[in-house]
């Protein structure tokens, strides 16, 4: 089968997946990198300004993470089945790490002698679940073994040295958002912190990049049936490194909101130059868009729920980013 078989109620479906995972990872990847940049500092003055940058927000993006969810196990069911076979304890990781940072928000501000603990938490849980993210795309990436619609590999299966670069690869593009949000949001000192931090990330994000496809070099299926592909689509990864290079010297510059608009053009162009890779493939390269769909009624009484349901997340989103729009002024 191919994507041109496809019903256009499982395109429909892919493409609303493909643009909740999009929306997710830009939206909830800045709020977990400055929980990655939470722990990077001791200054409580830093701390305070970095909650403040994202309290309005943070746990109204973490609902696109909803919407991936349901949405793939309610109209691509293999492949909701597949992944978590093959991603069991990642998951496990990330809902541990989202629960606990999510606890150490609100906690932290209730109890000052256990703010530490909860500060670690906070940091680590943000941490953890961009790592876990990261490798879970990595290993993807990589293929995987799928006998009768049943992952066939075992429940370590997804290390990898190229999984776990992936992971620290999206730690690092995490922060970098993060830092990129910071500049937007807050003034001063902070601003100034976040700013210095961009160059170091970006540069960081592009060493691991390079990393990575060194370590595809030993791997003589991975590169020549995949990493040939992007020489086909090169547009996309060199417009992703532009809007790195361009992060880092906006930031120089000392620009406010250039930085964050060039680390999420960046990372648009990585999620389509993934998208060009695999596509027809939702479990590389084993189970596709018609392989995976759920039948055409399901899909239908799904779609009138989800155009209904959709414009409500949407306009939502849309109202709190415009009504918390500007600098977070401090006290």
């Amino acid at each position: 089968m191919n994507a041109m078989e496809a019903s256009n109620l499982a395109l429909f479906w892919a493409g609303v997946l493909s643009f909740s995972i999009l929306v997710y990872v830009v939206l909830d990847g800045f709020d977990l990198g400055v929980g990655i940049l939470f722990g990077t500092t001791s200054s409580e003055d830093y701390r305070s300004g970095m909650m403040g940058a994202i309290a309005p927000y943070w746990d109204g993006n973490e609902t696109w993470l909803v919407v991936v969810g349901a949405g793939l196990y309610a109209a691509f069911p293999k492949v909701y089945a597949v992944f978590l076979g093959a991603f069991y304890l990642p998951v496990l990781l990330l809902l541990f790490g989202l629960i606990f940072r999510g606890v150490a928000f609100e906690f932290r501000y209730r109890s000052h002698a256990m703010r530490p603990a909860w500060d670690l938490g906070f940091s680590l849980g943000s941490t953890l679940v961009a790592f876990v993210q990261g490798a879970a795309i990595g290993a993807m990436m990589r293929g995987i073994p799928v006998v009768d619609g049943q992952y066939a590999g075992n429940a370590m299966g997804w290390l990898h040295p190229f999984a776990i670069l992936t992971g620290a690869g999206l730690v690092f593009g995490y922060a970098l958002l993060g830092a990129g949000w910071l500049a937007l949001k807050t003034e001063g000192d902070l601003r100034s912190w976040a700013l210095a931090r961009i160059p170091w990330l970006a540069a960081g994000v592009l060493l691991i990049l390079g990393m990575a496809f060194v370590t595809t070099l030993d791997d003589n299926a991975f590169a020549r049936n995949e990493l040939a592909k992007v020489n086909r689509h090169w547009l996309f990864p060199a417009f992703g490194v532009l809007a790195l290079v361009c992060a880092a010297v906006f930031a120089f510059l000392k620009r406010d909101a250039l930085p964050f608009v060039c680390t999420v053009l960046f990372f648009i162009a990585a999620y389509l130059t993934l998208g060009f890779m695999y596509w027809p493939f939702m479990i590389p390269y084993t189970i596709t868009v018609t392989d995976a769909a759920a039948p055409d009624a399901s899909l239908e009484f799904l779609y009138y729920g989800a155009l209904v349901v959709l414009p409500i997340i949407l306009i939502y989103t849309i109202g709190v980013y415009w009504l918390f729009r500007g600098k977070v002024r401090s006290n």
